[in-house]
């Protein structure tokens, strides 16, 4: 009979007994990774208008928050020191639904996004494969705390408030699809600082750097070179993937405001042709992603894209294109630049040695984020020319004066007199020096220099640490 009774009452009151409904975007899972030493935001939606109390077992402190009308609640949680693994609670009054989050680890997020080149994943693309990925794959272990959190494609009119992308523990099966990029720049940094690193990736293969912009940034500065009035019709622009602000929409919109420590970016060759645009573009982008997601101090590295043919291996554009991707570190404060001069394969767009691109941008976030001191993570870069006796002298800003090869020929230089016409030159480290001499037999009286400044070329010139120089001119001239 009590049990009847029992029954008839669960059958009534069914939904009050069972409790609120809270959901999590989905990035809020098993696994993941928040920011240390802050104040990691964490939010969701319930369906009842009960507080939402949020605790964690690195402190045992409970915090209480009250949703919108709409059903949606924000919370901020202090976070330790980087550690793990931790779990968080989080309730509906005192009867609602209680969700637990196991694994968590405390440590250093980055937010990864671009195009092809920060999509190509460490299993490479069909024939085009990622160095060294068998051995990173087959070596990957859940112990070792990198995390992944892999964002789905989507593009989208309007901001959306949810996206998918779920973390993943370092495993063979997880490493394999994810961004080779990201994933070797925190497997150097978990190395390195020996503390638990999140990666979000967040990309689309041939997309512009205006679709991860959003409207109120594109609206206000760039109104005369982008119409968005087709953000307020009803159908996507195709392709998706280049129209301005559909991938912030979909892919970074539902992410905010989850607090992160870094940004690393690689992107620029569907903008290539744009280059005095996109200095402009790309110190917004960084803007944007800092007031939004309430991170006004973090770093920002990015990829210099490498060379590659295109529609004419000895055209300009991609050197004046890089040359405006080295002026953005001048005006994006808190920034660096990955160059990539010695990489490009004439074959594919996609080069394989993304081991170097990853550890390029690990060491420019050491030294400079990190504080970790001992070497020059930063390309060497052209300062100054003087011309003597049919010479060019090249001085670059580098560290501990430490160009290199020196006392060999080094090759990617050209040089033209007051006719404006280039002629391959040749190029000598000096000892113990910041600079190359620089000569063509053709050139009896040089004006300018450039170095692998054409679409295609090889890099030939590094500091002592590996960094290629990256292409630069003396000129100002528009050929």
């Amino acid at each position: 009979m009590k049990k009847a009774f029992l029954l008839l009452v669960l059958a009534i009151f069914g939904t009050t007994w069972a409790g609120a409904k809270i959901s999590l975007p989905t990035f809020f899972s098993d696994n993941m990774v928040l920011q240390q030493n802050t104040e990691a935001a964490i939010w969701g939606w319930t369906d009842q208008a009960g507080n939402i109390s949020i605790t964690t077992t690195w402190t045992g402190v409970k915090v209480t928050v009250t949703p919108d009308r709409d059903g949606k609640w924000m919370a901020h949680v202090k976070t330790p020191a980087a550690g793990g693994p931790y779990k968080v609670f989080i309730s509906e009054g005192s009867k609602g639904e209680r969700i637990t989050l196991e694994n968590v680890m405390i440590g250093e997020v980055w937010f990864c996004s671009g195009q092809s080149n920060m999509e190509m994943p460490v299993k490479g693309y069909g024939g085009q494969p990622a160095e060294g990925a068998a051995d990173f794959i087959m070596k990957a272990k859940a112990k070792t705390p990198i995390r992944i959190c892999n964002i789905t494609r989507k593009a989208s009119l309007t901001p959306l408030q949810e996206c998918e992308g779920s973390w993943q523990e370092n495993t063979p099966e997880a490493v394999g699809p994810t961004s080779a990029t990201a994933y070797f720049f925190a497997s150097k940094l978990q190395e390195v600082l020996d503390i638990p690193v999140g990666i979000i990736v967040s990309c689309w293969g041939g997309s512009t750097i205006e679709t991860w912009i959003n409207r109120e940034t594109l609206a206000s500065q760039f109104a005369k070179e982008f119409d968005l009035s087709f953000l307020d019709g009803t159908e996507l622009k195709s392709p998706q993937f280049q129209t301005p602000c559909t991938l912030f929409n979909g892919q970074v919109a539902p992410l905010v405001p989850f607090t992160f420590g870094g940004m690393i970016w690689y992107q620029g060759e569907a903008n290539r042709g744009r280059a005095e645009q996109y200095i402009r573009l790309q110190k917004a982008y960084v803007e944007m992603m800092r007031n939004i997601f309430e991170v006004p101090d973090a770093p920002f590295y990015f990829v210099q894209i490498a060379p590659y043919p295109y529609d004419d291996p000895d055209g300009w554009t991609s050197g004046y294109f890089t040359e405006a991707q080295a002026k953005s570190v001048n005006v994006i404060p808190n920034s660096g630049m990955a160059a990539t001069l010695d990489i490009g394969e004439f074959g594919t767009i996609h080069p394989c040695k993304k081991q170097e691109v990853g550890n390029r941008l690990a060491y420019l976030a050491l030294v400079k984020h990190y504080g970790i001191k001992g070497i020059d993570p930063d390309a060497p870069a052209y300062e100054s020319v003087e011309f003597e006796d049919g010479k060019a002298i090249v001085k670059f800003k580098v560290a501990d004066r430490s160009l290199s090869p020196a006392g060999v020929d080094v090759e990617g230089f050209e040089i033209a007199g007051a006719d404006k016409v280039f002629h391959p030159a040749v190029g000598h480290v000096q000892n113990w020096g910041d600079k190359v001499i620089v000569s063509s037999p053709d050139v009896p009286n040089p004006v300018a220099v450039r170095y692998c400044f054409r679409n295609w070329g090889v890099g030939t010139l590094f500091n002592n640490y590996g960094i290629p120089v990256a292409p630069f001119r003396t000129d100002n001239w528009n050929l």
